[in-house]
């Protein structure tokens, strides 16, 4: 979702966090991936805007961060 909300391509993704697309792939999928690669693709999205969302009752999610004015 959080690639989605940024309108990014997954070799774009995969590039900014310097990993595979396959890597990417994966991730979207759910299999298992190292630590420290999801940690450097979440640097990746966190730097973009994305905020992750701890689960509530309703599951994790995802959201934009409000762009100051």
């Amino acid at each position: 979702m959080a690639r989605a909300a940024l309108q990014l391509g997954v070799r774009d993704l995969a590039s900014a966090a310097d990993v595979s697309p396959t890597t990417i792939t994966r991730l979207e999928r759910g299999e298992p991936l190292y630590p420290r690669t999801v940690a450097a693709i979440r640097a990746v999205l966190e730097a973009a805007g994305v905020e992750f969302l701890d689960e509530d009752g309703g599951g994790p999610g995802v959201r934009l961060r409000k762009q100051e004015p």
